[in-house]
């Protein structure tokens, strides 16, 4: 697709690593919890990621949790019965609207959740927040969040890492989830690697299976040290 002039097509090209200027000032870090946002398409794993995030460190950590659905509370339903986290650590924002105007254009819901939480449990040590299924585009505000986990899933094809997009080359943190699938659906993995840090250059990339590594290790070291 392009514009059309004198019966010439001409393309229009956008650099996959462009992102839109943050609406929002960098929240201050002192005395509160750090918050981790973890953003990705439909059904790449965020929530799996997120509820093993809470098994590896719910004992550790003064631990928070806030999805973000559009019309349901599905994904924390999800969380509280799963018993990842006691119930009221799970806070649910309803977004109503595209997700990533929750995670970065009007951040009060999210914000407002995270208050609750903080006030029902003082001192926390982390909150995660979850958003809702998003396209490469989406990421986080600052004034939101202090580290940004993006999640792809193989399914997508071994192509997703090189599409680009602000949340796979600018996120903190790259998970390429669900590799025990590559073979059934064709993805190469070693593809997928190389692309992915081609795009993201010096910012970490961590392949895993949930299946595997229930746990999640690597992404769980990584959390850790963002508290340290």
């Amino acid at each position: 697709m392009g514009h059309t002039d004198a019966g010439h097509t001409h393309p229009v090209n956008f650099d996959p690593t462009a992102t839109e200027p943050d609406p929002h000032p960098p929240a201050r870090s002192a005395g509160r919890a750090v918050r981790i946002g973890i953003g990705g398409p439909v059904g790449s794993g965020k929530t799996a990621l997120v509820a093993a995030l809470c098994r590896a460190l719910g004992d550790r950590l003064n631990l928070a949790v806030v999805t973000n659905d559009i019309y349901t509370t599905e994904d924390a339903d999800f969380l509280r019965a799963a018993g990842v986290l006691a119930p009221d650590r799970i806070e649910a924002v309803q977004t109503g609207c595209c997700p990533h105007t929750a995670i970065r254009d009007d951040i009060t819901a999210n914000l407002d959740a995270v208050e609750l939480l903080e006030q029902r449990f003082p001192g926390l040590d982390l909150v995660i927040i979850e958003s809702g299924g998003d396209n490469l585009t989406a990421v986080f505000s600052r004034g939101l969040v202090d580290s940004q986990v993006f999640v792809v899933d193989v399914a997508g094809g071994d192509k997703v890492p090189r599409k680009g997009g602000p949340g796979v080359t600018t996120a903190d943190l790259l998970v390429i989830n669900k590799i025990d699938l590559a073979e059934q659906v064709g993805a190469d993995l070693t593809v997928m690697a190389a692309d992915a840090h081609r795009m993201r250059g010096e910012l970490p990339v961590i392949s895993q299976s949930l299946v595997r590594t229930p746990d999640a290790p690597e992404v769980t070291d990584w959390v850790l040290a963002q508290l340290a």
